[in-house]
Formats: C-alpha cells, sequence, structure tokens
C-alpha cells in the first residue's frame, strides 16, 4: 500500500495545483442571424450549420 513519507508542504500541494484553472467558454457568432453560439455545433436560435439549414425551430 501506497503511504506519504513526509508531510507535503502548503507550497508543493499549491505548486501541483496550479494549473486547476477554469477557463471560459468559448463562443462565436453565428454567420446567419448573429446570436452566440458554441463552435461547431448548429445555432439554438435558427438552426443553422455552415450556412445550412439543419433543424426546425419553433418560434
Amino acid at each position: 500500500m501506497a503511504v506519504p513519507k513526509g508531510k507535503v508542504s502548503k507550497q508543493r500541494k499549491r505548486k501541483r495545483r496550479t494549473h486547476w484553472k477554469l477557463t471560459a467558454p468559448t463562443i462565436v457568432r453565428c454567420q446567419n442571424c448573429g446570436e452566440f453560439k458554441k463552435p461547431h455545433r448548429v445555432c439554438p436560435e435558427c438552426g443553422t450549420y455552415k450556412g445550412e439549414k439543419i433543424v426546425a425551430v419553433e418560434e
């Protein structure tokens, strides 16, 4: 069974966790309607993807 040999200091623990950051979600504007959406997804507002109508959106 693995057991730590000694206490891990606060500094060492925090160095290890420096990459645990939140990142802002990437959003782009829809080419058709201009609303914000996630990249590589069908626009939830107008139902288009790469300029083609994919989904009929109820209004």
